[in-house]
């Protein structure tokens, strides 16, 4: 999976931690899932997306 969330989070001028702050998930954790290095929960990218106004699609695509 591709993940768009740091492009997203830089266009918007989102910090992280306001991310974290509506999401509930924790810093360290959003650091790998914006870095890719991690794929979320279901759960936590519904919560991702909600945030951010947009769809899982969005944020995510197969590469």
């Amino acid at each position: 999976m591709k993940c768009r969330l740091k492009e997203i989070l830089e266009e918007r001028g989102i910090k992280q931690k306001w991310l974290c702050e509506r999401t509930g998930v924790g810093v360290s954790h959003m650091s790998r899932i914006i870095g890719g290095k991690m794929i979320p929960t279901l759960e936590v990218a519904f919560k991702i997306a909600a945030a951010l106004g947009l769809t899982v699609h969005d944020i995510w695509e197969p590469d």
